[in-house]
């Protein structure tokens, strides 16, 4: 083998060992940063690994807001087959309220869910697709007309 030949070699091995680490690096990140979105029932279920930041996502349950000292709010999120309390302290969204779709990012403390975010619906259509699956089926299973086979007023 010729002395260039040799270094090509070499510089080509050493380009594929650098993207190999870097792809690496990059699948790590990204594996490290995502939150997957959960709905009660799936929680309830033990679906949620040990530990894990992740998004829970329903709707407020009516009645279930407790506002505490300072910015500290305490609700009930659910899908229709299971509930669970999230408390959170700060600014809630000015669409925040009762029977509304929220989604809230945090973990599990105990038997409730610490958030550290939380977003309300931004129009009258807007439910995650995720949510809206889980609720359609907790609907189908509990024989509750969805919303969108409910008569309009």
């Amino acid at each position: 083998m010729t002395p260039t030949r040799k270094r090509r070699l070499i510089m080509i091995g050493a380009i594929l060992v650098a993207a190999a680490a870097a792809t690496t690096l990059i699948v790590l990140a990204l594996q490290q940063n995502m939150t997957y979105l959960f709905t009660p029932s799936e929680i309830l279920a033990g679906k949620v690994p040990d530990g894990a930041r992740f998004r829970i996502g329903g709707m407020v349950k009516e009645g279930s807001v407790e506002r505490g000292q300072s910015l500290t709010v305490a609700f009930v999120v659910t899908d229709g087959d299971g509930d669970m309390r999230v408390e959170y302290n700060g600014i809630l969204p000015d669409l925040f309220r009762d029977k509304q779709s929220v989604i809230a990012t945090g973990s599990m403390q105990g038997n409730q869910f610490l958030a550290t975010e939380v977003l309300a619906k931004h129009d009258e259509t807007y439910v995650p697709r995720d949510v809206a699956e889980a609720m359609d089926k907790a609907h189908r299973k509990h024989n509750v007309p969805a919303e969108a086979d409910k008569p309009t007023p």
